[in-house]
C-alpha cells in the first residue's frame, strides 16, 4: 500500500469516526426538541452530550487538516467548488456552538425554547449538508482539465446527494435514539425506547438504499466494477439490519454498536466507491482528481505518516477514557413538587 492509499483510507475513518461520534450529537440535538416534556428533561438531554460534543468535532477538524496535509488539490478543488455548502456547515456548526451556551443565559422558557429550536434546526441542517456534499465526490461535478471546478452550487444538488443528505440525518436521529436509551434511566429512556422502535425501521430501510445506491453511483458514474465496493454495502445492509432486530427488541447497547457500524460501513462504501479518485468529474471523467494527481510529495506523507502513527493512539485513548469516566447514566425522573427531600438533623449546640 502506498502512503497515498494510506492517507485515503485514514481520511475515511476519521470521517466515519466523525459521523459516528457527533452523529449522536446530532441525534440528540434534534431528539431533544420534542422526546422532552419539560425544560428540566430537556436538559438531561444536553447534559448527556454536554461533555462531549466539542471533543467530538475534533474529528473534522483532523479529516479536514489530513485532506489539506495529504491532498492539498483535492482540498482546494472541494473547498473552493463547495464553497458555499461548506461555509453553510460552517455558519451552522458556529449557530450549534452559541445555542449550547446561550441557551443557558436566559431563565424564561421563551428564551431557553427558541434556542431550543435552533440547536435542533442545526442538528438537523448539518449531517443533511454534510451528506450532500459528501454524496457530490462520487456523483461528480464538472472539472476542467486542470482540476478547476468549473460548475455551482446547482451541481451539487441531484437525486442521489439530496437522499444521501436526508439518510445521514435520519441515521444519526436514529443512532441518537439508541445512544440516549445506553444514558438515561427513568421516564425519558422508557420513552426512548419507543423512540427507537418507531425510527429503526425509515432508518435502517433508507440507509440500505443508500448502501445499494452509492454501490450503483460507483459503477455508472465512477466506472467502477461491483467489487470491492459489493463487500462494504453488503456489510452496512447487515448492520443496518442488525440495527433494527435490536432496537425492536430493546437490545439498546447492540443497536448504538449496530447503527455506529452502519454509518461506519456506509462511509466505507462511499470511499470504496471512489478509489482510486477522491473526486468525480462529470460528465468528462477523464478530469477527475486521483490519488496519483493530487497527493503531496512522498517526503511530506511520510513525515505525515509517523506523526499519526505516533500521535492518533494518544487521541484515541485519551477519548476513550473520557467516555469511561463519564458513561454513568443520567436521572430522567420527574420530580414531584410536593416531596421534599429530607433535611440533615441540626447541630447540637
Amino acid at each position: 500500500m502506498g502512503l497515498d492509499t494510506f492517507w485515503f483510507c485514514l481520511i475515511a475513518v476519521l470521517w466515519s469516526g466523525y459521523f459516528v461520534l457527533e452523529g449522536f450529537d446530532f441525534g440528540v440535538g434534534m431528539l431533544q426538541l420534542f422526546v422532552p416534556h419539560n425544560e428540566r428533561e430537556r436538559g438531561v438531554l444536553f447534559r448527556s452530550v454536554g461533555p462531549v460534543w466539542d471533543g467530538n468535532e475534533v474529528w473534522l477538524v483532523v479529516a479536514a487538516a489530513a485532506t489539506f496535509a495529504a491532498f492539498p488539490t483535492w482540498y482546494a478543488t472541494m473547498f473552493s467548488g463547495f464553497y458555499v455548502a461548506l461555509l453553510a456547515i460552517l455558519v451552522l456548526l458556529i449557530v450549534r456552538v452559541v445555542s449550547f451556551e446561550w441557551r443557558e443565559r436566559g431563565d424564561g422558557d421563551r428564551w431557553r425554547r427558541t434556542w431550543s429550536v435552533v440547536h435542533a434546526g442545526a442538528s438537523l441542517m448539518i449531517p443533511f449538508a454534510w451528506g450532500v456534499a459528501l454524496a457530490s465526490l462520487l456523483h461528480g461535478v464538472p472539472l476542467a482539465s486542470d482540476g478547476t471546478f468549473t460548475g455551482g452550487v446547482s451541481d451539487l444538488i441531484s437525486p442521489y446527494s439530496i437522499f444521501a443528505g436526508a439518510t445521514l440525518a435520519l441515521l444519526s436521529l436514529f443512532h441518537g435514539a439508541t445512544f440516549l436509551t445506553l444514558r438515561l434511566t427513568g421516564g425519558l429512556q422508557s420513552r426512548l425506547n419507543d423512540v427507537c422502535r418507531a425510527l429503526s425501521w425509515p432508518a435502517g430501510a433508507a440507509g440500505c438504499a443508500l448502501a445499494v445506491w452509492t454501490l450503483v453511483e460507483a459503477i455508472d458514474r465512477n466506472n467502477k466494477d461491483a467489487f470491492p465496493t459489493l463487500l462494504p454495502a453488503a456489510l452496512a445492509v447487515a448492520a443496518l439490519a442488525l440495527a433494527v432486530a435490536s432496537a425492536r427488541k430493546l437490545r439498546t447497547g447492540r443497536a448504538f454498536l449496530a447503527t455506529a457500524g452502519g454509518i461506519v460501513l456506509l462511509v466505507a462504501t462511499l470511499f470504496t466507491g471512489l478509489y482510486p479518485r477522491v473526486l468525480v468529474s462529470a460528465p468528462n471523467l477523464g478530469n477527475s482528481l486521483t490519488l496519483a494527481n493530487s497527493a503531496s510529495a512522498h517526503y511530506a506523507l511520510a513525515v505525515m505518516t509517523v506523526a499519526a502513527v505516533l500521535l492518533l493512539p494518544v487521541v484515541l485513548i485519551y477519548q476513550g477514557w473520557t467516555y469511561r469516566v463519564l458513561r454513568a447514566r443520567l436521572a430522567g425522573e420527574e420530580i414531584d413538587p410536593g416531596i421534599v427531600a429530607p433535611q440533615p438533623p441540626p447541630e447540637p449546640g
